[in-house]
């Protein structure tokens, strides 16, 4: 993914606990993982054309992917 499109992707994220395009970048890859190892995805999209990545991210855009920041700043899914 090209770095100019995921600092647009970062902007237009909804969470605000999302302030950097780093913490978005370490909750898709959590994310992307669980897709990996068989989660289903929380959003409609054709698993066949999309990578689990892309398919995390946009989870994440949307909402839809639950997390909580500990105090140490490091993001931990829920």
């Amino acid at each position: 993914m090209a770095e100019q499109e995921l600092d647009e992707i970062a902007e237009h994220a909804p969470p605000p606990e999302i302030d950097s395009k780093y913490r978005l970048i370490i909750l898709a890859a959590k994310r992307s993982k669980q897709l990996q190892k068989g989660a289903r995805p929380r959003i409609e999209i054709d698993q066949a054309k999309h990578k689990p990545t892309r398919i995390a991210l946009e989870e994440i855009i949307q909402g839809t992917v639950q997390f909580h920041t500990k105090s140490d700043g490091a993001a931990a899914e829920a």
